[in-house]
């Protein structure tokens, strides 16, 4: 005899939904959890990493700024022999009245120097519409001069480039397409180097988000004399500050923002010298996150920079360069 079958009844039907409806929402829950998570732990990563490379290129060049291969002590006009480097068209003119790429006069030479962009004039050699428009404000610029610490034959020399050529006591500066190479004795030839960087503000995809990014400009033997590149998104803020020794006794009486630095501080007039930096550098997403609300300050020197509620992440990164260079007269 065949047994009667019978399904669920509706009662048991609700309490299986319930309980399903309980087991997907839990499920849907930990999605989404872990999908924000995965979202902000990517962003962080991304503000890390751009960050770093930020404070890595600027350090690298920090460190270097000043070094003039076999040339003991400053880079001076009078301690060039002979200079076939002159200012081209595009050149980068900071203020002060020897501060362009090369030494022109018996001043000093500011091999560095840094300002707060308060207009679109700050520099000459941003003087493409692109750049200019879009020059981010309240943001330092800074200017570093050196030679690569690696001396090149004069086989290996690149027409596009400018080169110093140096002893102990003395130097020439020329193009990479000088025809004959100048002679110096007991000297070696190093690829002269001069490097702005500043903020500038880009508009990217159809979503027309302003996204700030990190600019360089590198000294070429061509016109314009400077050309820019993007270096790295998302940095938003500069912020320099210069230990200063004002005693000549190689140890920092104070530390002052670009603002704030006198021209005998950048000159080295009477004996005084730039032995640090101190540089912040503020990274924001390239992107909001409509789920995140920013409501932090953040101190850059001595400047703070409020994020007023808005929906980017940001991460602060600061760091202490000691310019080695400057403290040394004689190798």
């Amino acid at each position: 005899m065949l047994k009667k079958q019978q399904g669920f009844t509706l009662i048991e039907i609700f309490i299986a939904l319930v309980i399903g409806l309980f087991i997907i929402g839990g499920t849907l829950s930990v999605f989404v959890g872990l999908k924000s998570t995965t979202t902000e732990t990517s962003s962080m990563g991304e503000l890390q990493e751009n960050g770093r490379f930020a404070v890595s290129i600027l350090t690298d060049d920090l460190l270097r700024q000043d070094f003039w291969g076999d040339l003991s002590g400053q880079l001076s006009f009078e301690r060039l022999i002979t200079s076939q480097a002159a200012p081209a068209t595009g050149e980068c003119f900071g203020l002060g009245g020897n501060n362009g790429s090369f030494p022109q006069d018996a001043s000093g030479f500011r091999s560095i120097w840094a300002t707060e962009v308060s207009s679109e004039d700050m520099l000459d050699c941003i003087n493409n519409a692109d750049y200019k428009s879009t020059l981010a404000f309240n943001s330092d610029i800074i200017q570093i001069k050196r030679v690569l610490g690696v001396p090149i034959a004069p086989v290996n020399l690149n027409k596009s480039r400018y080169y110093l050529q140096s002893n102990i006591t003395s130097a020439n500066l020329f193009p990479g397409d000088v025809d004959p190479v100048p002679t110096l004795n007991a000297s070696r030839i190093w690829e002269y180097q001069h490097h702005i960087y500043y903020i500038r503000e880009d508009d990217i995809g159809s979503t027309g988000e302003v996204v700030p990014v990190l600019m360089q400009g590198r000294l070429q033997n061509a016109d314009p004399a400077i050309t820019f590149n993007m270096l790295v998104e998302g940095i938003e803020k500069l912020n320099f500050m210069f230990g200063i020794d004002t005693d000549a006794d190689g140890v920092i009486n104070a530390y002052m923002p670009s603002g704030n630095m006198l021209a005998d501080y950048w000159d080295g007039a009477n004996g005084i010298r730039i032995l640090a930096v101190k540089m912040h550098v503020l990274v924001r997403a390239i992107r909001q996150d409509f789920n995140y609300e920013n409501n932090n300050v953040y101190q850059l020197g001595d400047e703070s920079f409020d994020a007023n509620g808005d929906h980017y992440r940001r991460l602060l990164f600061s760091s202490t360069v000691s310019l080695h260079n400057s403290r040394v007269d004689r190798w």
